[in-house]
């Protein structure tokens, strides 16, 4: 039986979302994004999953981009393109809502598709081989909304218009540079890396990563330094089970035991 073209594993406290279309260097195809909703539903649903990883498994690519064998069907019409459009924003929507941590783990390629669904991320580990690029201007079309305001909210508008107009490709020290990374690693150590990176994150409170992924998300959004939302969840944090654990294994010197799910 032939594998899917995207799974997922759980290998606690790991929920490892794994691209699987190495023949096109794990190109994303319309049915690979139609199923990352459902697959972010199941890691929210599994407690023993902490924090989430997606990659590229054996591809030795992240993902070189749409799958263009498909863009005479699925954009044949301009209602054809809306319904496509939708399914991958809801896809990357999906991803960039996780309340768990998200770590993408990027081999080879990155470009197109696979720098929107790596820019959902909240984190991104890539190898010193990885090559990136975003490349809608040489096909004549736009960078979709969403995708762009990560972009912009991850490098500033003026980097991400000199990406964006010259659809050029580049490399992982650049890209660590204008901030579109969190490590760069060895070749081939993408995963490794991302897994080192997630046991560092799954060791915290998950209360509190949690929080903290809503507190930026919610600062992004235009939440001030009294806004009701923002003053209300630092509040909730001194009546979570987590703060009494993390003081009290302060103070008696021993490692916290966090029972947050």
């Amino acid at each position: 039986m032939s594998q899917p073209s995207i799974r997922l594993e759980i290998n606690a406290p790991f929920g490892e979302i794994i691209l699987n279309k190495p023949e096109k260097r794990n190109a994303l195809s319309v049915d690979m994004w139609a199923a990352i909703p459902e697959l972010i539903e199941r890691v929210m649903a599994a407690d023993t999953v902490k924090v989430v990883i997606i990659h590229g498994g054996d591809a030795g690519a992240f993902a070189a981009g749409a799958d263009i064998s498909e863009f005479s069907t699925i954009y044949a019409t301009p209602e054809a393109a809306a319904q496509s459009g939708a399914v991958i924003a809801a896809a990357l929507n999906a991803v960039e809502a996780c309340a768990k941590p998200v770590i993408a783990a990027i081999d080879g390629a990155c470009v197109g598709g696979g720098m929107s669904l790596a820019m959902a991320a909240d984190l991104r580990v890539a190898s010193e081989d990885a090559r990136f690029g975003i490349t809608p201007a040489k096909l004549g079309i736009v960078y979709p909304a969403g995708d762009t305001r990560r972009l912009v909210a991850a490098i500033g508008a003026a980097r991400a218009k000199d990406i964006l107009f010259t659809a050029r490709i580049f490399d992982a020290v650049e890209a660590q540079e204008m901030g579109l990374l969190s490590r760069v690693v060895a070749r081939g150590e993408a995963l490794a890396g991302a897994r080192a990176l997630g046991d560092a994150v799954a060791a915290t409170s998950q209360w509190s990563t949690r929080a903290i992924k809503r507190m930026v998300a919610g600062i992004e959004a235009g939440w001030d330094d009294t806004s009701s939302e923002a003053t209300g969840l630092f509040a909730d944090g001194f009546a979570s089970e987590d703060f009494v654990e993390g003081y009290s294994s302060f103070l008696e010197k021993r490692p916290a035991n966090f029972t947050f799910k």
